[in-house]
């Protein structure tokens, strides 16, 4: 593999090709009338524009992509994650010519994009899923007869896509036909597919899920588990491993559960398993992404590897290198996404031009992002600025580092989620590891941010009026009683 074209933008594009240099093979940056200027553009050997700033005229272009890959000699195409990187189609077109698709293949990609395929899949391997109905279901009768059987509250869930979208809680018969009814028709506006199905409500959950790396041989392993239930809008926004619930024993049954879930369904390439872990630390298979995952820096600071190499040497029809018995945590990482969006309102876009932009640094800090100082966020796209890593020995050592990180990070010009994140590690839910998925909902709100701010900013007044009165003590002349110096001074 001579040549890769990366099917993405900004910061994950830039990461991706950061690796393909390091093992010497050239690589091709795409990029929207948006990112011109791009540190992705500049970065890579060689870079081509597809079409307007709207993703569906540029980096959702499949065939422009694939074209442009025949006329520039490209062996492989990275699709990073987001835009095509879970289109099987395009995956599939993309074999079709000759190209190798640097990820699993278009039928595990059909299999595990479809929950309830993906349920299907796993079923025969006795792997524990949450109690519900594991087909399509149109009727509401036979929703309120499954939802008496299994007990309220019941998730209403789209097969098709997620981020929280055609996903409906409920919690009494007489809302049944309504919630589905929204579900269903979000479904099918969100992801063209508007098959739902039903299963119990797990009323505490923790997210908890499990990086799997798998050759063309059969060889499959996994790398541990990444934390992540600190989420907005059903959107992680906070990541670590290991998580602080999990034992040794648990890990390794969940490791197993993951590692069969990707056999189920002959997967190649990275990939996660997701899983819902209830308040007695039963887990539960809910979907695999097929794909690199947002969150992939926690998992290779504490394991070691570099997951986009890993997909090329797989790609390229090489041996895992690596058994089991080699992975082996080293120490804690947490990652926050640092979005352009405003906590004080709802986490809302906050779309404007950077007007300062200053990164942390030291041992242990990495910074994945594809912005400079100067650069507009785009409306097009998601509002990601960066991922922000931390590495310590320790799970609290890994905490303090990521709030002076924090501090450190200086963005202006937009709102971000730093100081969000600043809330849930200094709060003691996040700290003791007693929290779940609805940590927003019970411990957040924008009052206890600004109330902080206002506090800092009080204490920032009054640490300058102390240097101030300091300062002028040290500054006004002394008279020495012996001397007439001053009066001689005034004549």
């Amino acid at each position: 593999m001579k040549k890769i074209l990366v099917a993405n933008r900004g910061e994950i594009a830039l990461r991706i090709m950061r690796t393909i240099r390091k093992m010497g093979i050239k690589s091709v940056a795409v990029y929207s009338e948006a990112d011109r200027h791009s540190p992705h553009v500049l970065f890579a050997d060689e870079a081509v524009y597809l079409g307007a700033a709207p993703s569906s005229q540029s980096y959702l272009n499949g065939d422009k992509i694939i074209a442009f890959c025949k006329e520039l000699g490209v062996d492989g195409i990275h699709p990073g994650y987001g835009f095509l990187s879970e289109n099987a189609e395009f995956a599939q077109k993309v074999t079709d010519a000759g190209i190798e698709f640097i990820g699993p293949t278009p039928e595990a990609m059909r299999i595990m994009g479809s929950k309830l395929a993906a349920k299907e899949s796993v079923k025969k391997y006795n792997i524990p899923m949450v109690p519900g109905i594991d087909r399509a279901i149109e009727d509401v009768n036979l929703a309120i007869e499954v939802a008496d059987k299994i007990g309220y509250p019941v998730l209403i869930k789209a097969s098709a896509g997620g981020g929280g979208k055609g996903m409906r809680i409920v919690e009494k018969a007489d809302d049944m036909q309504e919630q589905m009814e929204r579900a269903i028709s979000e479904a099918k506006s969100s992801f063209g597919d508007g098959s739902v199905f039903l299963e119990k409500y797990v009323t505490s959950p923790r997210h908890i899920e499990v990086q799997v790396v798998a050759d063309k041989y059969g060889n499959v392993i996994h790398g541990l588990e990444r934390e992540c239930s600190i989420q907005r809008r059903h959107q992680k926004v906070v990541e670590e491993t290991p998580s602080a619930i999990v034992t040794p024993a648990m890990r390794e049954k969940i490791g197993e559960a993951a590692v069969m879930v990707a056999k189920s369904c002959n997967y190649v390439s990275t990939g996660t398993v997701e899983f819902l872990v209830d308040d007695k630390l039963n887990f539960y298979f809910l979907e695999m992404n097929t794909r690199l995952q947002v969150e992939h820096p926690v998992s290779e600071m504490i394991i070691g590897l570099d997951l986009v190499e890993q997909q090329i040497r797989i790609a390229r029809d090489e041996k895992l290198g690596i058994t089991q018995d080699d992975i082996k945590p080293n120490g804690h990482a947490i990652e926050l996404r640092v979005y352009a969006e405003d906590p004080l309102n709802n986490f809302l876009p906050s779309i404007g031009t950077l007007t300062k932009y200053e990164k942390p640094t030291g041992e242990g800090i990495r910074v994945d992002d594809g912005y400079e100082e100067g650069m507009t966020i785009p409306i097009y796209y998601d509002p990601m600025i960066a991922k922000l890593a931390v590495h310590g020995k320790t799970r609290t050592e890994a905490i303090q580092k990521m709030l002076q990180a924090i501090k450190e990070y200086k963005i202006e010009g937009v709102a971000t989620t730093l100081p969000f994140g600043t809330f849930v590690f200094e709060h003691e839910a996040f700290f003791s590891g007693k929290f779940d998925t609805h940590f927003v909902k019970n411990y957040y709100t924008p009052e206890k941010i600004k109330e902080k701010q206002k506090a800092n900013a009080e204490i920032a007044a009054m640490v300058a009026v102390k240097y101030w009165q300091e300062r002028k003590k040290m500054l006004s002349p002394v008279e020495h009683k012996s001397t007439s110096w001053k009066r001689r001074l005034a004549h």
